[in-house]
């Protein structure tokens, strides 16, 4: 039986109307461009300033889509998700750090994180970001294909010892490892590590996924070059599909630099490439395990689709479903009512360190068309139905 996505009583069974209400006040003032922008600025202008503003920031923004500032809070967050069938990816929200004490300190925090999933049933996986270990102008050093001196060769290997230590002990937790994509003009280092790091654990069975932004128009064939490298190399290869993350930036820099934009041109595009990655993926589940992550309901309804046309049953080991934490409840809950693999991706850390995380999706509720008004209209729908129930 095909998942329900309009069913808002499953969506929402885990939401008091307190908390539903909250989330309505929130998406609204997101789906005003001008008052997310004004938003962004002031909450950046108030951290540089040391103002007191993060008591305000986690009972708001950050209350509706991070799990906690410590693993603690988080597992509190999971606890509760995991009575409803849904799993989490934990994530330790620390990005864009710039100095090598930072990405040693952060290895710590993985490896824990890696520990508390192995004994939870419902944490399978730890997404990164290679920027939590890694210099940025080093990546985008590497990206631009420019001679590293003696003493950037020596900051990339410890970037490489800092993964390979992420990923002998996830494999060792029997825990998969989600690599983030990062923007374009550092992602080709991140693909060289992150397909070194596969190459390495995915032997067996698939520890080290890659991301892969369908909102480039280059990613679809990507994939395909992945998957028939890791063919060749005999491992699996671990797909983790979404759209994208970047694409204002993107575009604005391309512009602004005169080169062309690596983002399609229209919606339509990358709709396309992302359903017909979903369907690659589906036709080789033998040699793929694929994370399809995206709060595209026909995106999501096309893949249910191919599973029962080919006799796949919803709950097969290579296949996973994910959406934000905070975002999509309408898929994800009903996903899990059907017995489909699905996670949430749950990040977590103190509030100053995941606000790079938590621009991103004010934005990309305000960029992407549809998101916000779409989420309004269930949570309205489902307040309605408990007024009347």
């Amino acid at each position: 039986m095909l998942p329900q996505f309009n069913d808002t009583e499953i969506a929402f069974k885990h939401q008091s109307n307190h908390s539903l209400k909250q989330a309505h006040f929130l998406f609204s003032a997101m789906g005003n461009p001008l008052v997310t922008k004004l938003g962004i600025a002031a909450t950046q202008w108030a951290f540089k300033l040391q103002l007191p503003i993060q008591s305000l920031i986690k009972s708001t923004i950050f209350k509706q889509f991070c799990g906690g500032e410590t693993m603690q809070e988080a597992a509190t967050t999971a606890h509760m998700l995991h009575q409803y069938g849904v799993g989490v990816i934990l994530d330790y929200g620390v990005e864009g750090k710039d100095s090598e004490t930072s990405f040693d300190a952060a290895v710590p925090e993985f490896m824990k994180a890696i520990e508390y999933a192995a004994t939870q049933p419902n944490i399978p996986f730890i997404s990164a970001k290679i920027t939590g270990f890694a210099r940025f102008a080093l990546l985008e050093k590497i990206n631009n294909k420019e001679v590293l001196n003696e003493e950037e060769n020596a900051e990339w290997q410890r970037i490489i010892l800092r993964l390979h230590q992420l990923c002998q002990h996830a494999k060792a937790n029997n825990i998969m490892l989600l690599i983030d994509a990062e923007e374009s003009w550092i992602q080709q280092p991140v693909d060289d590590i992150t397909d070194l790091m596969m190459a390495t654990y995915n032997t067996e069975k698939v520890v080290v996924f890659n991301t892969f932004q369908l909102y480039r128009h280059d990613r679809l064939a990507f994939l395909k070059t992945s998957h028939q490298k890791a063919l060749v190399g005999n491992y699996l290869l671990g797909a983790k599909l979404v759209r994208g993350a970047y694409m204002e930036k993107e575009r604005a820099r391309a512009l602004s630099l005169g080169y062309p934009s690596p983002i399609q041109e229209s919606k339509e595009a990358s709709d396309l490439d992302y359903n017909a990655a979903v369907n690659y993926c589906l036709d080789h589940i033998n040699s793929i395990v694929v994370f399809i992550g995206t709060h595209n309901e026909n995106s999501c309804l096309l893949a249910a689709e191919k599973m029962q046309q080919l006799n796949i049953a919803s709950n097969h080991p290579h296949i996973y479903f994910s959406q934000l934490y905070g975002m999509s409840d309408n898929i994800s809950f009903n996903l899990a009512n059907g017995h489909y693999n699905i996670s949430k991706y749950l990040p977590y850390g103190p509030v100053k360190d995941v606000i790079p995380y938590l621009m991103r999706r004010a934005q990309e509720n305000t960029s992407v068309a549809g998101q916000t008004g779409r989420e309004l209209s269930l949570i309205k729908t489902e307040l309605k139905r408990r007024k009347l129930s």
